[in-house]
């Protein structure tokens, strides 16, 4: 392939990458390079939903990234599984479509990201969607994305909807509605009970489109620029590959390896800080000292607990036998336990009503779920995550060195910022009092670490020892006008033409919720501005010709 030319060549195949894809190929005049550092999303461990617990476990399509050590995590490393196969996170994430609220993206564009508000994305939303309960309003039908309902359900969603009702707290039958705030079953990215990840969704239907062509396994080392501007790349196939190879952008190089591959790929091309490029030998192209700055994620802490309830998992020999049952109920029916997305039920509570929106979110998960489900315990049991969904706290992605090959420097500087501490603890205080309703009376046999705890010390130090991310890392190649916006609202970089940025690093601010949906929007309209700036652009050449 070396010397070749596309209109396009697109880094990264996940959730905002393949969309891109997907769109631009349906004019058959353009040509398009797909380029996916992982492999294959074809694998029963990605298609079974849930097994997605071993592509957060295991290396095979997850990049398994740690963070530095952090200095208000007792100095833990904290873990970072990303998915590394075509459709990224969205073949191993927990598959729960949520969107955000209405704040988050009117604030993007009070932010200086015009084009960005609510008003302006939700029809990119409706426009991938479809939602197996119907369109309205808020919803779409008709999309490449399935959204569907849980399908099998387990008995402590209902004990914990049946909790918040005692303690007045509202219901929710859709957090992508009119209001976020409530308690209740969370709808998936699945279909006849099958993860739909942005692979099966928006690459399966289009791989034999003459003008896409798509390769797995490619490490993209370098955007090549000359004179200001993006004219291609240069990659190399890891797997069974001949070397570096370079392959030329006619029109634009988007570059879609997300919040933590996006500004390396940046830094390593030389678009960045000067003193951030200087001690790995690389040459500065353009200053933009924001590459790889306004790192944010959702801290998360999981309360835990053991119980007898026959439907959560765990691990005993009389689980195992209902585990291999449920295999061939789901090899027959596509339905039972192995449908599940582990957290079911959940919701978004207010522990401070002056924000704009609520402020922590919950996540019931039918197992007991112990760092990100490396460390097992004997028994059944189940857990629920709380997260603070807007941190003050933001961090940093830096190189570890000049080969592309090396993982980067990942600093949330969780905590950093007392106020998510405090927004924390009173989620767990709050989660505590849900926990302890009348529904929950015989759901729990034992609560691990500090889950039942009354005393303030004692939920922080617990905070400290075990908190890490929820798997929702944006914001390092943010989108605005101000000195440190890596991209302008049509996603361009600044100051070096022909390249754009389009997955979830360019969110000014992270969401009030999961990304995944987000980050398909976002590659949505990409598309539509990279259509409408070059057909601009063909319109003004033919009228200057004239």
């Amino acid at each position: 392939m070396a010397g070749r030319a596309f209109d396009y060549v697109i880094v990264g195949a996940g959730s905002a990458g393949a969309t891109i894809a997907n769109r631009l190929t349906a004019d058959p005049d353009v040509s398009v390079l797909l380029l996916e550092a992982g492999g294959t999303h074809k694998h029963w461990s990605v298609r079974i939903p849930g097994a997605a617990v071993a592509n957060i476990v295991l290396k095979a399509r997850n990049w398994g990234f740690e963070t530095t050590p952090q200095s208000e995590l007792d100095g833990r490393q904290g873990y970072q599984p990303r998915g590394k196969m075509l459709g990224g996170s969205s073949g191993a994430n927990a598959m729960i479509y949520i969107r955000g609220t209405q704040y988050d993206y009117d604030n993007w564009a009070a932010m200086g990201a015009d084009g960005w508000s609510y008003a302006d994305v939700l029809p990119y939303f409706r426009k991938s969607e479809h939602r197996e309960a119907g369109a309205n309003d808020f919803h779409g039908e008709g999309g490449e994305l399935n959204v569907a309902p849980i399908t099998s359900s387990a008995e402590i969603n209902d004990v914990f909807i049946e909790a918040a009702k005692q303690m007045q707290l509202p219901i929710n039958a859709d957090f992508n509605g009119e209001s976020q705030e409530g308690i209740g079953l969370y709808e998936v990215t699945q279909k006849d009970g099958e993860r739909w990840s942005t692979a099966r969704a928006f690459l399966d239907p289009i791989m034999d489109r003459p003008n896409l062509t798509v390769v797995e396994h490619a490490l993209t080392e370098k955007v090549l620029v000359e004179d200001g501007r993006a004219t291609g790349v240069r990659y190399r196939v890891t797997k069974g590959g001949t070397g570096p190879q370079e392959v030329a952008a006619n029109r634009e190089v988007i570059v879609c390896a997300g919040a933590f591959g996006s500004p390396q790929l940046l830094l390593l091309s030389g678009i960045g800080a000067k003193e951030d490029l200087a001690p790995h030998g690389i040459k500065q192209v353009a200053e933009l000292p924001g590459v790889g700055e306004n790192l944010q994620d959702h801290i998360d802490v999981t309360l835990c607990y053991k119980s007898k309830m026959k439907d959560l998992l765990g691990v005993s020999i009389p689980g195992a036998f209902r585990q291999l049952g449920e295999m061939f109920r789901y090899k027959r029916e596509r339905k039972g336990l192995w449908t599940t997305n582990y957290a079911e039920s959940g919701g978004f509570l207010y522990t401070d009503r002056t924000e704009p929106s609520p402020d922590i979110q919950l996540h019931m998960v039918r197992a007991i779920v112990d760092d990100h489900g490396r460390k097992m315990h004997m028994g059944h049991g189940y857990s629920v995550h709380v997260c603070v969904l807007r941190p003050k706290s933001k961090g940093t992605v830096k190189l570890t060195s000049a080969d592309p090959a090396d993982a980067p420097a990942i600093d949330p500087r969780y905590l950093s910022d007392e106020r998510d501490l405090n927004t924390l603890v009173r989620g767990v205080r709050l989660l505590q009092r849900i926990l302890r309703a009348p529904a929950f009376e015989g759901a729990s046999t034992k609560a691990l670490y500090a889950a039942d705890s009354d005393d303030e010390a004692e939920i922080i130090a617990d905070i400290r020892a075990r908190a890490d991310t929820v798997y929702h890392p944006v914001g390092t190649c943010k989108m605005g006008v101000d000195d440190m916006a890596v991209v302008d609202p049509r996603l361009r970089v600044h100051g070096v033409a022909g390249l754009r940025v389009a997955d979830a690093s360019i969110m000014p601010q992270i969401v009030s919720g999961n990304t995944n949906a987000p980050a398909i929007m976002i590659g949505e309209k990409a598309a539509d501005m990279i259509r409408e700036d070059w057909a601009s652009a063909s319109q003004g050449n033919a009228l200057a010709a004239e």
